[in-house]
């Protein structure tokens, strides 16, 4: 299997190559799906439906891995706080954390109720090419706590943070909790069918340094570490996005690091390679110009010619992409154009 040989620094015909929400609203076949439910949590946990979108992306483009169709916000969900996709909103809870009897309320013993996650993957990894890996994943303790605390996406963290700096220790015992349930999920997720495992971390540029390592890194060191004791042949992938700043300090037990957009390959290489194979990190804005993706692609391959490395966006595809531009993304990368 190229994807997970590449994690573990093998060297292989072409870079692997697959796209961070590359099951999505770009996809027709994804919005025919997608409007045959009731809203967004409904098709993640319909399995069934779960699987058949996760798949799409590698029937259609030709990808070297499916990631399963989920949230990172079904965990608190299912740890007891209501949750709601409001268009044009995002997600939104009916309720925020904000003090040690909220925490207490918090289902710690939620992981069989996150059976649908586990049956998508299931189904995904019984119908998948053998060749082709299958991706579980989960937010990191940090990004989930930001929403439960806030409540909702946010551009300033300021409930969040208003926490960390007065009352540190309960948003220790907060994302203590999530951890908790996190190495859990990703075990279940594991015995399901997974074959590589994603940490998303998108709200680490929400932190200044020494508050990311405290708060944030620490807690995906802590699960990595957890999973690899237990899985050592389970791949495991971290994205903290944008900490272009903290690279020197970034170590643990992980086996590849995804670079996002903003952050400079070769600076991502001079500090962390070969110690970590590297994800990313195409700008997704790109794939609206095929010559956009040529140049783009062609600088990347040049910065890691002759280490393993796997090509990706350094952030999502947008919704408005055209296919055959994906298309021609994951075929220029294989070698195929």
């Amino acid at each position: 299997m190229i994807f997970v040989d590449t994690c573990f620094k093998k060297q292989s015909e072409y870079k692997p190559v697959w796209m961070m929400r590359q099951a999505g609203r770009y996809l027709p076949e994804y919005m025919a799906v997608r409007k045959s439910v009731s809203n967004f949590l409904a098709l993640c946990k319909d399995y069934k439906k779960a699987s058949e979108v996760s798949l799409q992306p590698v029937e259609i483009l030709d990808v070297d891995a499916a990631i399963i169709f989920s949230d990172i916000l079904v965990v608190p969900l299912e740890m007891g706080m209501g949750l709601k996709f409001i268009q044009g909103e995002g997600p939104v809870f009916d309720k925020t954390i904000s003090s040690l009897d909220d925490i207490k309320s918090l289902n710690e013993n939620c992981v069989n109720k996150l059976s649908y996650v586990y049956e998508a993957l299931s189904l995904t990894r019984e119908k998948l090419p053998l060749n082709k890996a299958l991706i579980g994943f989960c937010g990191s303790a940090w990004t989930i706590a930001t929403y439960m605390i806030e409540g909702k996406g946010s551009k300033t963290y300021a409930k969040c943070k208003k926490i960390l700096y007065t009352d540190p220790e309960l948003l220790h015992t907060l994302l203590e909790k999530i951890n908790s349930v996190l190495k859990l999920y990703l075990e279940e997720q594991i015995k399901a069918g997974a074959d590589v495992i994603q940490i998303f971390d998108s709200w680490a540029s929400a932190l200044e340094k020494e508050a990311f390592f405290n708060f944030s890194f620490k807690y995906m060191q802590e699960l990595a570490s957890c999973i690899k004791s237990k899985y050592p042949h389970i791949p495991i992938i971290i994205f903290p996005k944008a900490i272009t700043g903290f690279l020197d300090e970034i170590s643990g037990d992980f086996d590849v690091f995804g670079v996002d957009w903003a952050t400079p390959l070769k600076l991502a290489k001079e500090k962390l390679s070969p110690r970590y194979v590297l994800q990313g990190n195409l700008e997704p804005c790109r794939l609206y110009s095929k010559e956009a993706i040529k140049i783009g692609v062609e600088n990347i391959l040049n910065e890691v010619k002759n280490l393993p490395h796997i090509v990706n966006l350094g952030h999502g595809i947008l919704p408005d992409i055209p296919v055959e531009n994906a298309k021609y993304f994951v075929k220029l990368v294989q070698g195929k154009i």
